[in-house]
């Protein structure tokens, strides 16, 4: 995608954030510029799943760093196949930002492409993604790729459960203009599609974000990862920053709640009542009851956070980056314990 079109996609790319407030790319300086820099160099445009967390620069890192690092980096497997994993993750989260996005970008690149066999894999690994949105089935479910393409498609999933989360708070509904005509919709997104697909085509060298945060040990729920050392160390980097923002902005008792939550979870959404956040909520102080009302529902419904839920974090004197970094921690909770549900051994041998 040329320069030209990722300086023009600037400006309307900011009105998709809600919520909190970009840093403008003209005012960017010391880490937010630099990744902004590399946002538009390899995946072509700021995105606003991206820029939407540069209220805190670290987490801003660490969301580029695991992006990059499993849909833009160069790896084992094809782009529009991590894109299908991509769109399947974020129909199961309930995320039609990122299902449009996704399911465009995969049918740009696809369009001069025909190849029944990849296209028949790309189905199965489709479905092999949304299972593992499902503890039972996860446990069950056997990847249809080479253990070392499942570990990269694994990530993939990961970070789509993770920004699945992040967008359903802070983004609108679609990155097309809601005043935009039905009938125009279908040839808009075409051409929506194509321009993205320009810009995830090409290889771009793993590894090259990496710098823009310190080394870190990979934990025991992300040793699947391991048999891509890159893509092990991305997690691993990214994954510290959001756990140090979480210790910083969101208080030790409902990070207990959240992680007790999780534990006892079987991956299906709560309902459309809410009833359960109040009951959760029963043996926590008063005052950490707007955090973690929004934590809970940021891990377990974040389609159904509304902008009284977010005034209430407000109200208790919450800026921008402690929003970014209270809902960046439960939505990386809740997508590390989803992967985790995954048996992959990244040592075996082959499954196809």
């Amino acid at each position: 995608m040329s320069g030209l079109y990722a300086r023009v996609a600037r400006r309307p790319s900011r009105g998709h954030v809600r919520r909190v407030t970009p840093v403008p790319i003209e005012r960017a300086d010391g880490l937010v510029a630099e990744v902004y820099q590399q946002v538009e160099r390899d995946f072509g445009m700021l995105a606003p799943p991206v820029s939407l967390h540069s209220p805190a620069p670290q987490v801003l890192a660490a969301c580029w760093i695991v992006l990059r690092e499993t849909l833009v980096a160069a790896g084992r497997v094809d782009r529009a196949t991590r894109e299908a994993v991509a769109a399947a993750v974020s129909t199961a989260n309930s995320c039609p930002y990122c299902v449009e996005v996704h399911s465009a970008t995969m049918a740009g690149l696809l369009r001069s492409t025909t190849d029944p066999a990849a296209d028949a894999r790309r189905v199965q690994v489709a479905q092999w993604a949304r299972a593992g949105t499902d503890r039972a089935q996860a446990r069950d479910a056997v990847p249809p790729v080479a253990a070392a393409e499942a570990v990269e498609l694994l990530g993939v999933a990961l970070v789509f459960h993770y920004l699945n989360r992040m967008v359903n708070v802070f983004l609108d509904p679609s990155p097309l203009p809601a005043s935009l005509p039905s009938p125009m919709r279908g040839g808009v997104r075409r051409i929506f599609g194509a321009l993205m697909a320009r810009g995830a085509r090409g290889d771009r060298p793993a590894g090259t974000a990496q710098q823009l945060l310190p080394a870190a040990p990979v934990a025991p729920d992300l040793a699947w990862s391991t048999g891509r050392p890159v893509l092990a160390d991305a997690l691993a980097r990214g994954g510290a920053a959001i756990d140090t923002a979480g210790r910083r902005s969101v208080p030790a008792a409902v990070r207990e709640l959240v992680t007790a939550r999780l534990d006892d979870w079987d991956g299906r959404p709560p309902g459309i009542s809410r009833a359960w956040v109040g009951e959760a909520l029963r043996d926590l102080p008063a005052a950490d009851h707007p955090a973690a009302r929004l934590a809970l529902l940021t891990a377990f419904a974040s389609y159904q956070v509304d902008d009284q839920v977010v005034a209430g974090v407000r109200a208790t004197g919450a800026d921008d980056r402690a929003l970014v970094e209270l809902t960046a921690w439960a939505s990386m909770a809740a997508a590390r314990r989803v992967a985790a549900w995954v048996p992959l051994d990244p040592t075996s041998p082959a499954t196809s």
